[in-house]
């Protein structure tokens, strides 16, 4: 029997199952940097506040000078935001801030309610400034939806990197932001996460495969999701069976061998069992029934979810400043 459940074109979002609610996928060719840490470029020609052009090389989404996602509210779930290259630069309504990137990632939980703002920063004015990044949402179960608000930062440095090999040839590496791999656990996620019981088997793995290489997938889950997302590389075969790339894969809880074709091949792994809830999702918000949802905008409505403490919705850091923690309780953390 096919390891290959259904096979579907990439996007800019890419579709997920339960638990996992959305996927985007953001590479951004962006020019050097201007002072204020916006793109060197004219911008008269931008649908600036909305631009999502994907035929254009970069976008500056709802950003007006700095690309990003100025102020907005979310609640009942969680973004895990991958940052392989480029930088973000986090504020929340809690008071707590932070700059990351270069392999870094935030996991932030939502809860019962929290705005931030997601900011690319340009930081070099000499050369180009690309950003390559995913942000997943996953979802809370119902009892953990009004949970505290809470980030934590995954540093780059200390996020397991699991070298393959064949004897002693090199066949390819996976690294872990959750759930484990060859026995490797990854570091510990926000504390009220799905991903936080073992028992609930959440992966999120970057697999990388070298051409000709072979990485093996052990069997994780029998009646959860399991999706493969093949975003960069020409092709692969997953158990002898060819897939191009901008392809992704559903694919069944046994063995997998992944094999690079061609090329080089990059993937992620999303996997997981199910919350298996009812799910209400409407803009920022996700929770388990329509009336939740319209309770969640009379809420934001009435108390902006502690309101916004910055002096911008579309704050940055200084250009000097490095990568940085400042959570809400006054604590700073760098790599």
């Amino acid at each position: 029997m096919s390891v290959i459940k259904k096979v579907q074109a990439l996007g800019f979002h890419w579709k997920t199952y339960d638990p996992f609610l959305f996927c985007a996928h953001h590479l951004d060719k962006y020019p050097e940097g201007r002072d204020n840490l916006g793109p060197n470029m004219p911008l008269s020609r931008r649908s600036l506040g909305q631009d999502f052009d994907l035929s254009n090389d970069w976008k500056m989404y709802h950003g007006h000078e700095v690309p990003g996602f100025p102020e907005h509210p979310h609640r009942g779930f969680e973004t895990v935001t991958i940052v392989l290259e480029g930088y973000v630069d986090h504020f929340d309504s809690g008071g707590a801030s932070g700059r990351y990137g270069q392999g870094d990632v935030q996991w932030m939980t939502a809860g019962a309610g929290m705005q931030h703002a997601e900011m690319f920063p340009l930081l070099h004015s000499d050369k180009p400034n690309p950003l390559h990044l995913f942000q997943i949402w996953l979802n809370l179960p119902r009892e953990n939806k009004f949970v505290e608000p809470h980030y934590k930062m995954l540093w780059g440095e200390d996020i397991p990197k699991v070298k393959v090999l064949e004897g002693d040839q090199a066949q390819g590496q996976v690294t872990v932001i959750a759930g484990e791999y060859g026995g490797v656990r990854a570091v510990a996620p926000a504390p009220d996460s799905w991903a936080a019981d073992p028992e609930n088997k959440v992966d999120i793995l970057l697999v990388h495969v070298l051409e000709g290489g072979k990485v093996a997938l052990p069997s994780r889950t029998d009646k959860g999701s399991r999706t493969l997302y093949f975003y960069k590389g020409k092709e692969v075969r997953l158990n002898g069976e060819t897939v191009a790339v901008n392809n992704q894969v559903s694919i069944s809880g046994e063995s997998l061998v992944i094999e690079g074709v061609g090329a080089e091949a990059y993937l992620l792994l999303l996997q997981a069992e199910p919350i298996d809830e009812p799910v209400a999702q409407y803009g920022p918000f996700v929770m388990n029934t329509m009336d939740e949802i319209r309770q969640a905008y009379a809420d934001y409505q009435e108390t902006r979810f502690g309101g916004w403490p910055w002096d911008r919705s579309d704050p940055t850091h200084d250009k000097g400043q490095g990568r940085i923690a400042r959570y809400a309780n006054g604590r700073v953390e760098t790599p």
